[in-house]
This record gives C-alpha cells, structure tokens and sequence, in this order.
C-alpha cells in the first residue's frame, strides 16, 4: 500500500449493515446512479443526519457534492457504482483512498467580479452557470493557495483596479490561477486580465510578494476574448521565470500556466505508481503512451521499459514534454505530433510493433476507431486509465470484441468529497 493512502473494497462489514444500506438506496429517491460522465448523483442538499453543512457555500456553489458525506462512506459509494458498471468485465480491487482528504487540490481558480457597490469579489462559478459563488475558503483547496488570493482581493482597491463584468465588458481583472509545486514548494501566480497594460505593476508585485515572500513566479495573461476560457493566448511574467517545478514519482516535471498536471498531486504520485505497477514491466518492452500530454506517464515509464513512443496531437503540450525529458535526462522517449489513432495505424502498416500501450483518454473516453487501432498494432497488455466509469465501461466492451480482456481494475481516489472517479484497468490481449 502506498504511504498516505487507504484501500476501501466496498465491502460491509456485517450482514446487517448491506440490508439496512440496500433499503435505504431503494427508497432514497434523491440518490441514483448517472449515466452520464462518472458521476454518483446525489441530493443537492445535506441529507446526512440533518445537520448543517460544513462547508457554508454547499447548497450555493455544487463543487463538492459529497462534502458531508464520511469518506470511508463515499469510498463505498463510488466503489459500488465502479463495481457495478465493470462488473460483466473484471473484479474490481480495493479503493485507493487519501489518508487525509481535505485541501488537496494545488490548482485554484477564482473568477474575480464585484457586488453592487463596486466591492471585489472572488469565488466560483455555481455548477453549470455563470453566477459566480464568493468563496473565502475551500475544504478542497491548498490553503496556501485561498490565502493569496483573498491578499489579491484586499490590495485591489488601494491599487484602483477594477474586477471585470461579464456583462458590460469593463473592468481588467478576470481570474487569479494559483499552480502549487506540492513537493518542491514553489508557487506560480496568474493574474488573467483583459488588457496586457496593469496599473502600477511593479508596485502590485512589490506589495503581494511582501506579504507571501514564498511566491516563485507571477504572470499575466491577457484573455480580452468573450469566452469561457479561463486563459488566454497571451502571457508574460511579472515576477520570476513564468513557470514552476514539481516532482512526482523522482521525476522533475516543468509546470506553464496551460500545462496539464493533476491537481492532486499526492494521488497523482499513487495513480502513476499503480499504472507501472500494473503493467508488470519487464525492462525490455517498447511502451507506447497515448493522449500523452506533456509527457508525464511515459517520463515515469522510462526507467522500467527499454524505449517509450509518446504520442500527443496538441503541440504545446509536445513541446513541454519534450522539455521535461530534457530536465530528466531521458533518452529512451521519443514524442510525435499526431493523432493517436492514425499513428498506431501507421505503424501497423510499416510492420511496426510496441509490448504495451498506455491510454489516458479524456473524460468522454476513447473511439471505436482508437481500439481498432490499438487491435491493429496488438500490443500483448493495454493500460487504461480512465476518469469516467461510464466511459470506460463502453470502451471495455469494445475492446473485449477485439480479444482484450479487463484482468484488474483499481480505483484511485483523485477528488475527495466529489463525485469523480479514476481507474486504472489492465487488459490483455488473447
């Protein structure tokens, strides 16, 4: 087991208890199963013993759907819901859970607006709308993170800066993104308005290192576009070098304001080491890493496999991955700019063969055509890992016509006191 974390299989303990639990799910008519994304449904309101919510902004904001649910509680709940939609494919393991589940994520984004008198606010935008929820403080943020930003908050007046307005266009600040190195320490600041011109920015700067001395780096980013795109194309450092470093499994990773980096690092580390684990690498196999991004599965494969083909159709994100093999002086990665499908046919077609395959689709999954591909260029063992049960269980079934069968699924525990679940499912190839 993995320091820091906990395994719940979502098993009762008593007889007893699965009778009560199972007659309380029939008749709570609030809480059913989507079949959507990977979402456990569940009552917008508190229904655990009637109490008030801890988290004030609860009925409000919609983040943290299971905020006063116990975790062991919601470990058994989204195990059930895994279970259940994996069933006609494999045994599900135990849970992987966090061993302290609050304040976990070290990516924090607050729209910035104002109430009716011109006073800065800064919150969230309430689950499917934008309303923005002001929001002092988050049980599932860095706190570190929260307490920069309501600092930025309180210097705006001072400095005369105004939030932005959705509706009218006027105002300059929009976002402040806070990016935290959980393992290095560092701290990146962005500060997303609609003009590339901050009043007084030297000053701004001055006075907000002042009172957080531990900031690595500030940036602005210029998004003057009617979108909901938190950041635009545009961005130049204020204070430092524009990005900051994190370590995950020994591994140095380069972090930009776009780049993608799981927000909880802490199981980004158990769900990384339960992908290697998984694949039961020999140290002579060729490793293919599909949906790449900025190359961290493949980086963290590089020392178990004897080559990684990295594949990435965005090329930002190749560039990045590129600079972070470089850091980690890996010379057994290669990275392409392509479509995942159309290279693994390609290969196919030039006589090409890989031992594994590493699979880290988007929420919505992979394509018939994807599996065809990874059929095509059969490799002996396929490594999904998944952020939507629903998803994988439709790409499974998939792969299961193509002679791939699901050995094992473990379920990593990255978004406490949320709905979302990550799996991690080994198949192999019959």
């Amino acid at each position: 087991m993995a320091t820091g974390t906990q395994r719940f299989s979502g098993k009762r303990p008593s007889d007893k208890e699965n009778a009560m639990k199972n007659k309380k799910m029939k008749s709570d008519k609030a809480r059913t199963y989507s079949d959507r994304g990977n979402r456990v449904k569940q009552s917008t309101e508190n229904k655990e013993d009637g109490k008030k919510s801890r988290c004030p902004y609860f009925k409000k904001c919609g983040a943290c759907q299971m905020i006063d649910t116990p975790y062991d509680k919601q470990l058994r709940q989204k195990h059930a819901h895994v279970a259940e939609l994996l069933e006609p494919y494999t045994r599900v393991a135990a849970f992987i859970g966090m061993e302290e589940p609050e304040h976990y994520r070290c990516k924090v984004h607050a729209v910035f607006t104002h109430d009716k008198k011109g006073n800065p606010l800064s919150g969230i935008y309430r689950e499917g709308t934008h309303d923005v929820v002001p929001i002092e403080s988050c049980l599932l943020e860095d706190q570190k993170a929260d307490a920069i930003i309501a600092s930025i908050r309180g210097m705006l007046k001072s400095f005369k800066i105004k939030t932005y307005d959705e509706d009218n266009g006027f105002g300059l600040l929009r976002h402040v993104l806070i990016r935290i190195g959980k393992n290095t320490g560092e701290i990146m600041v962005v500060l997303v308005t609609v003009s590339p011109i901050f009043p007084s920015k030297n000053n701004f700067v001055k006075a907000l290192l002042k009172q957080h001395p531990e900031i690595t780096t500030i940036v602005l980013n210029v998004n003057d576009k009617q979108t909901s795109m938190i950041l635009g194309d545009k961005e130049k450092p204020m204070y430092g070098p524009g990005f900051i470093y994190d370590i995950c499994c020994g591994m140095k990773f380069k972090i930009s304001p776009k780049s993608f980096y799981q927000v909880n690092p802490i199981q980004q580390e158990v769900l990384y080491n339960t992908v290697i684990e998984m694949a039961e690498l020999k140290g002579d196999e060729v490793a293919l890493d599909c949906y790449s991004g900025v190359g961290t599965i493949g980086i963290i494969a590089s020392p178990h496999v004897r080559e990684v083909i990295s594949v990435e159709l965005n090329k930002d994100a190749v560039k990045d991955a590129k600079i972070n093999a470089k850091i980690n002086d890996v010379n057994n990665i290669t990275f392409y700019e392509n479509d995942a499908t159309r290279f693994m046919q390609q290969m196919a077609e030039s006589g090409d063969k890989v031992d594994v395959v590493f699979m880290d689709p988007p929420r919505a999954g992979s394509t018939p055509e994807f599996i065809d591909s990874v059929a095509t260029l059969a490799p002996r063992k396929v490594v999904y890992i998944s952020c939507s049960p629903d998803s994988l269980a439709r790409d499974l079934a998939l792969f299961a016509k193509k002679k791939y069968k699901a050995e094992k699924a473990i379920p990593v525990d990255m978004f406490p006191f949320t709905r979302s679940i990550e799996t991690v499912v080994l198949l192999s190839r019959g």
